[in-house]
C-alpha cells in the first residue's frame, strides 16, 4: 500500500511539473493538510457527544430496554449461548447501541461478547457459529439513527442531515437480512458437509 500511494504521490508531483503547474501541488497540499486537521476536530467533537449520549442512554435503561425487546429474536440466532451468560448481555448491549447508532459506543460491548464467546469454545484456533454470526450482524447491523453520519453531514454544512435516515434504516435493513439468510445458508451447509 505504501508503494501505491508513493507512486500516486510521484506521478502527480511529476505530472504537474511537466505540465509547469508545480505551485499548485505546493497549495493544494497544504489546503488538504488544514481541511484534515479541521475535520479531525469536527469529528472528534462529534464522537465525543454521541458517547456523552450513548453514555446516557445507558445510565437511563434505554439500552437495557431495547435489549430486553430484542432478546427473543437475538436467542433464536444464537441457541448454542446459555440463557443468561455474559456473552448474551454484551451482545444484547452492542446490537442495541448499534440500533440507536452509537458505533464508537458499541465497540467495547462487541469486544466484551466475542471474548465471553471465546470461553464457550472449545476449539480456541476456530471461530464458532455463534462468533460468525455475531460477526455478520455486527456488520451490517440495522440503525434506526444513524447520528453519526447526521453529525458528520451537519458538520459539513448539509441542509437537512436527517434526510437520509429512511434510505439508511432501508439499507440497513435489507443488509442485516442478507447477513442473516446468508448466516443460515452457510450454517447448514457447513453441518451437512461435516455429517457426510
Amino acid at each position: 500500500m505504501n508503494v501505491i500511494f508513493s507512486l500516486l504521490i510521484l506521478t502527480g508531483i511529476a505530472y504537474s511539473a511537466f505540465h509547469g503547474n508545480i505551485d499548485a501541488v505546493t497549495q493544494t497540499a497544504i489546503n488538504s493538510a488544514t481541511g484534515a486537521i479541521e475535520r479531525i476536530f469536527a469529528i472528534a467533537g462529534i464522537i465525543s457527544l454521541w458517547l456523552g449520549i450513548a453514555r446516557i442512554a445507558e445510565k437511563s435503561g434505554l439500552i437495557e430496554f431495547i435489549s430486553r425487546v430484542i432478546y427473543p429474536f437475538v436467542k433464536f440466532l444464537f441457541p448454542s449461548i446459555p440463557a443468561g451468560h455474559p456473552a448474551m448481555g454484551a451482545m444484547l448491549m452492542n446490537m442495541s447501541a448499534n440500533l440507536l447508532g452509537f458505533g464508537s459506543a458499541a465497540t467495547p460491548f462487541g469486544l466484551k461478547a466475542m471474548a465471553e464467546m471465546q470461553k464457550l469454545n472449545r476449539d480456541p484456533e476456530t471461530a464458532t457459529e455463534a462468533m460468525c454470526t455475531f460477526l455478520a450482524i455486527n456488520t451490517s447491523s440495522i440503525t434506526l439513527v444513524p447520528t453519526t453520519i447526521i453529525g458528520l453531514r451537519a458538520a459539513n454544512g448539509s441542509r437537512n442531515p436527517t434526510e437520509v435516515i429512511g434510505m439508511i434504516l432501508f439499507a440497513t435493513m435489507c443488509s442485516t437480512a442478507t447477513a442473516v439468510i446468508a448466516d443460515l445458508f452457510f450454517r447448514t451447509c457447513y453441518r451437512i458437509m461435516h455429517r457426510s
